[in-house]
């Protein structure tokens, strides 16, 4: 009876993180390998999906810290391609810009200025295409902010 039950117990249990989009570390799928789970918007950490476990909240524009949807806790702001520190939309305050697939380090546009590449998937490191420079795997697209604020 224990070794039907099993199967069904375990979808049960699993069934949290079906819809979340994951993030692994490297280049591992292994559910003990999760770094963080998005699920609406919020990320959890690890596997988890209790709201004492997010660690942020992406609301398209605005990434808050934990849970919160105060003015006062937002992080970082995404506004035409350029990640703002808090909720300036001042040049001086741009942490770093996405353009094709890239993040560069504040307003740079040069190659050495790449933090980090994002393609199929895979987060490489800096402009780095090989299997040993690969960073983070995600279960699906994730919004480039959220991959920012995950390396930083």
């Amino acid at each position: 009876m224990f070794r039907a039950l099993l199967p069904i117990l375990l979808c049960l249990l699993s069934a949290p993180l079906a819809s979340a989009q994951k993030v692994y570390r490297g280049t591992s799928s292994y559910t003990s390998d999760i770094v963080c789970n998005i699920k609406d918007g919020k990320v959890y950490k690890g596997t988890s999906s209790y709201t004492a476990d997010v660690l942020v909240r992406f609301d398209g524009t605005h990434l808050y810290r934990g849970n919160s949807s105060y003015s006062s806790d937002i992080i970082m702001t995404w506004r035409d391609g350029k990640i703002y520190r808090g909720r300036s939309s001042y040049q001086s305050d741009v942490l770093a810009t996405w353009r094709d697939g890239k993040m560069y380090d504040g307003t740079s546009s040069y190659q050495s200025d790449i933090l980090f590449t994002y393609r199929g998937n895979k987060v490489y490191r800096k402009n780095d295409t090989y299997q040993s420079s690969i960073l983070l795997t995600t279960s699906s697209q994730i919004h480039p902010l959220l991959l920012y604020w995950l390396l930083r």
